[in-house]
């Protein structure tokens, strides 16, 4: 169902009926497959001579697709759908730059959607979609244990995906759609041999609720690879806050009042908990990178706009973004999870130690 601009039909190859695709397909000398996905770019390419015969012909007729009226013939829209956390936070806004710069490359628009963490609102913002129809659903959000609303989630992604669209999801591997997701442990244990190889021997780690995957994984791996490389991480020494700036600095500000005790650096399982902490350190008297190292994750831009400028592990998060668009638009296979690598950034937030 396409229909051409408002206006006088003009006569021409169509005898002044309506021009349809059938009739740019012809006039182009290529299949209405092909004229198709060359008026409506997606995940399927066309080469670039039929692509331009076809705009060519399009141009020839005065035709115009009726993009509304496409959306209901075919069941979707051309939008993906987005569903966040929180939009304010680095992470997440990321994420979504990067989902966006697909969706753009496929000629498609971005619709985004704000959980603000609650699992229940999650569902809700998915099944809302799922009645606007976009071409796929990119779910990104700090996956909860144990998380009641766990079976309602997935099985609004299988409603979708039975009327056609397609689901990915960001950091959540628990559930049996196509993810891509943070090698956490891994990457906390490579983090704990980077700063035992600077000279640290004792430290504290800033995490968020045990109930959070994503914080629960890091600081397991950070507990584990201290063990490893012969760095003290004693249980008082892992403290619990919200995972948020100001959770990051209660939590370093906490330590400092009870006495470090020998503590020589502090991590957090985030950049943004981190940046917290070296407020708080500061706030107490106490030089960041000079009097106590301070790392975190994620290699947010906040990172080397800090000072002194925040060593982390560092997550591809815009490529990550895209990656999950173009999975869900392109071929896949059943629910495989890609692990995507990171990287260990040193800064001079932790210096050598003597």
């Amino acid at each position: 169902m396409y229909q051409n601009p408002p206006g006088p039909r003009r006569a021409g190859p169509t005898g002044g009926r309506r021009v349809t695709l059938h009739d740019v397909a012809r006039e182009a000398g290529v299949s209405y497959a092909t004229a198709s996905r060359a008026i409506h770019p997606g995940s399927r390419k066309v080469n670039e001579g039929a692509r331009d015969r076809v705009l060519a012909a399009a141009g020839k007729l005065n035709y115009t697709p009726n993009f509304p009226a496409r959306a209901v013939a075919h069941g979707s829209t051309m939008a993906v759908a987005l569903v966040v956390s929180d939009v304010a936070d680095p992470y997440f806004s990321s994420l979504a730059a990067g989902a966006r710069r697909a969706a753009d490359d496929a000629g498609l628009s971005l619709t985004m959607a704000v959980s603000g963490g609650d699992p229940e609102r999650e569902v809700e913002l998915v099944r809302k979609l799922r009645g606007q129809r976009p071409r796929a659903i990119v779910v990104a959000g700090s996956r909860l244990t144990d998380c009641p609303h766990r079976d309602a989630l997935a099985e609004e992604l299988r409603l979708f995906e039975g009327a056609g669209g397609r689901a990915v999801l960001i950091s959540q591997p628990d559930l049996p759609f196509p993810t891509i997701s943070l090698a956490n442990g891994e990457s906390g244990q490579r983090l704990t041999t980077a700063l035992a190889g600077r000279g640290y021997r004792r430290l504290a780690v800033i995490r968020g609720p045990d109930k959070l995957r994503t914080s629960r994984d890091r600081a397991d791996g950070l507990v584990r690879g201290a063990a490893a490389d012969g760095i003290v991480l004693a249980k008082r020494d892992v403290i619990e806050a919200p995972f948020t700036r100001d959770g990051g600095y209660q939590a370093a500000l906490s330590l400092v009042e009870r006495g470090l005790g020998g503590i020589d650096a502090v991590v957090a399982v985030s950049d943004v908990m981190a940046v917290g902490a070296m407020s708080a350190l500061r706030d107490s008297g106490l030089a960041p990178g000079r009097d106590l190292g301070v790392a975190g994750f994620d290699d947010i831009p906040m990172a080397v706009d800090v000072m002194p400028m925040l060593t982390t592990v560092a997550a591809p998060l815009v490529e990550m973004g895209a990656r999950a668009v173009r999975l869900a638009l392109g071929d896949r296979a059943g629910s495989q999870t890609e692990t995507v690598a990171t990287e260990v950034v040193i800064r001079d937030s932790t210096p050598r130690r003597p």
